[in-house]
């Protein structure tokens, strides 16, 4: 059994702009709608729409410790700093570093024909200063931040129209990075917008005249089509380039033997990885096609979308992992764990600080299960600990559960390529502190490098290495042979 990693294994570490890049008011950029994100209770208060509120008038009803919900504003300044992050993570070997761009950084309402010039160069720099350290960008085209007025305008991508305008932005990106980045994704998470409408589609469904759960599926329509239209257009374009979806894994194990908690453990995982055949294998599966009709849901179906999701299947799949989840099929006995997406207590896991369980098996597990439906390269595209990190007495941040946590998930990485699995790379989420998506805080820190600055922006930004850094260092220089 052959579980060494292979030789090109693209070894890195993951963020997005909204939770590092800060600049927020620089460059011409327009506002994103995740710049409001905990503005929303406050803003359904006062009857207003997002951009209407000022920061006087926002924060004269706000506490001082709540100037978190700022937080995506601010990131962790790598539109500053970018330069030495990137010496950092060519310092512990990165061959790649997943990354996403600003769609309102280039196109700032999203519906401008050109982009911005600052923006345009930004990015250049940033692909630039990567190679420099031999490192390969792998570069997701919208993580989860849409522009804001596509958001106040149009409900987000409830509206085709937000395909046109994507497509004018990702065409933009094919064409003007294409000799600069090899890797790309189109949608991150693309299922989460099942679970955090406005998240990951900028939907008010309150606001739309769909009832709930089609808003949400017409606007993930919308997204599948964008995403298949973006991939057909790059490969006719750019063939030296590949291109890849990007899900969070949900994998499920039945509470029990009892056959209903294992039929509805089946039919979870269904719905779970639906997204992949709809992005993979081009098609919508028929266990999707029975539940909207179950569930009442409504779709206005893009004309000739079958042959649009056919002609646009990706090339890779890559995924984000965190957790495991156990499915209950009697309701009265469920036992629930507070966490982002909500899930039944595991008595055989350990659990983070935030309630997120620890499973290096399930992961080995998830590889197997979507390698053999699939039969393309897998990509971990995230993977992480959130934790709180401590300065200790002697000035280092002993991240030593990190450590662990990272080992256990490369070695079953590890075994998964023995189980036969072609893994073609690895990014460990958060390799530089950032805004935590599912906190919006500092606090819960995932990086290999630490970021000074606390919830409320308080701080250096000064960058220091933690123990985690150095293991990560080895790991890579030895190909995931060296663990300890």
């Amino acid at each position: 059994m052959n579980n060494e990693f292979p030789k090109d294994f693209l070894w890195g570490g993951a963020t997005s702009a909204a939770q590092v890049e800060g600049g927020f008011h620089e460059g011409g950029r327009g506002p994103s709608h995740l710049d409001y994100l905990k503005h929303i209770p406050f803003a359904k208060r006062e009857g207003k729409n997002l951009m209407q509120i000022t920061e006087a008038e926002y924060w004269e009803n706000k506490k001082q410790e709540e100037q978190a919900n700022l937080a995506f504003r601010r990131g962790s300044d790598f539109y500053h700093h970018y330069q030495e992050d990137i010496r950092m993570f060519g310092e512990m070997g990165f061959k790649t570093y997943r990354m996403s761009i600003a769609w309102s950084r280039l196109f700032p309402t999203g519906t401008e024909k050109t982009p911005l010039k600052e923006g345009v160069e930004l990015y250049h720099r940033i692909f630039k200063e990567c190679h420099r350290y031999g490192i390969e960008p792998l570069v997701t085209m919208i993580h989860y931040d849409i522009p804001a007025y596509l958001t106040e305008t149009l409900n987000g991508w409830e509206n085709p129209k937000v395909i046109d305008y994507f497509l004018n932005y990702t065409k933009f990106l094919i064409d003007e990075y294409k000799d600069e980045v090899k890797y790309w994704l189109t949608f991150n998470e693309i299922n989460m917008i099942c679970w955090c409408p406005y998240l990951g589609g900028g939907l008010f469904v309150e606001k739309s005249h769909r009832n709930r759960l089609s808003c949400i599926h017409q606007a993930l329509h919308h997204q599948f089509i964008a995403s298949a239209l973006t991939v057909k257009y790059a490969h006719d374009t750019a063939p030296n380039i590949k291109i890849g979806n990007m899900t969070q894994r949900s994998q499920y194990y039945p509470l029990t033997c009892r056959p209903e908690d294992v039929f509805l453990t089946l039919k979870n995982d269904q719905f779970n990885l639906f997204f992949n055949d709809v992005m993979v294998l081009g098609e919508y599966p028929y266990s999707i096609l029975q539940y909207y009709e179950e569930q009442g849901i409504t779709i206005d179906y893009v004309d000739n979308y079958e042959a649009i999701l056919k002609a646009g299947t990706v090339d890779f799949i890559s995924f984000s992992y965190y957790f495991t989840s156990v499915v209950n099929s009697d309701p009265e006995k469920r036992e629930p764990v507070e966490n982002f997406v909500k899930q039944q207590k595991n008595p055989y896991l350990q659990h983070s600080d935030w309630g997120w369980t620890i499973d290096p098996m399930g992961l080995r597990t998830a590889l197997n299960v979507l390698y053999d439906r699939y039969h393309l390269p897998c990509f971990v595209a995230e993977n992480g600990l959130g934790a709180v990190d401590v300065i200790a007495e002697d000035g280092k941040i002993h991240d030593d559960y990190r450590i662990a946590y990272l080992r256990e998930h490369i070695k079953a990485m590890r075994d998964a390529i023995g189980d036969g699995v072609e893994l073609m790379g690895y990014t460990t989420w958060g390799c530089l502190d950032l805004v935590s998506m599912s906190d919006i805080q500092m606090t819960k820190r995932y990086g290999l490098i630490y970021v000074d600055a606390d919830d409320c922006g308080r701080g250096t930004y000064r960058r220091m290495k933690k123990e985690s850094f150095d293991w990560y260092k080895k790991v890579i220089a030895s190909n995931g042979q060296n663990l300890e």
